[in-house]
């Protein structure tokens, strides 16, 4: 962040004469509804996903509470779009096999090496057929940074999971960083950096 200069600033700081006052707009408040708001949103939120769909290369480091070495772990991540979703505006499924995992599955054999999950995206909310880190479904919350970035906000039994999801030059990159809580202390933290390797494929079938 851009460190303020220390000399006090006041209201006069930030006018000149030409621009001291501003006339008000005759037109008044803005006319847009909530409900027009909530649709604009909704459709930024599709526009998001969409442009995530694809073949990704995610290279990633993984950091447990109580262990001072991260271990590595690179999986390509394949993100697709249902045709007719069965549930929800939109409908996705994400699927992921390793690609070289560094021995993390022998230390860490509670994680999957090989599988899919369905999410659904319901309004503000993702919902999901499982969790990454635990098998039954989970819920979402999404809040949106701006037109790149989104944030996603699980709680499930005792975890607490905060993920924050940036697409980078064109959507050729993604950039994800994850923190996760268990009974209020911070068991994992996450980085993941992902490189495209393919784009959109055919939307997938209802199933």
């Amino acid at each position: 962040m851009t460190n303020l200069s220390t000399v006090p600033l006041t209201f006069t700081h930030f006018m000149n004469p030409s621009t001291e006052r501003v006339p008000l707009d005759p037109s008044g408040p803005s006319s847009r509804t909530p409900q027009d708001s909530r649709i604009q949103l909704d459709s930024s939120l599709r526009r998001w996903f969409s442009r995530n769909l694809g073949l990704w290369r995610s290279r990633r480091l993984y950091f447990f509470r109580g262990e001072e070495e991260p271990l590595r772990l690179d999986l390509l991540l394949r993100i697709e779009a249902f045709q007719q979703p069965v549930e929800g505006e939109t409908a996705y499924r994400f699927s992921w096999k390793p690609e070289q995992d560094f021995g993390f599955y022998a230390r860490k054999p509670q994680y999957q090496p090989e599988g899919s999950l369905d999410a659904y995206l319901c309004g503000h909310q993702l919902r999901r057929s499982r969790g990454y880190l635990v098998e039954q479904p989970m819920r979402s919350q999404i809040r949106q940074v701006d037109e790149h970035q989104l944030i996603f906000e699980s709680q499930h039994l005792n975890w607490d999971i905060q993920q924050h999801i940036r697409l980078i030059d064109r959507d050729r990159f993604r950039n994800s960083s994850i923190f996760s809580w268990r009974a209020g202390e911070l068991d994992i933290t996450e980085t993941h950096h992902e490189i495209r390797l393919e784009g959109p494929g055919n939307p997938l079938p209802a199933d």
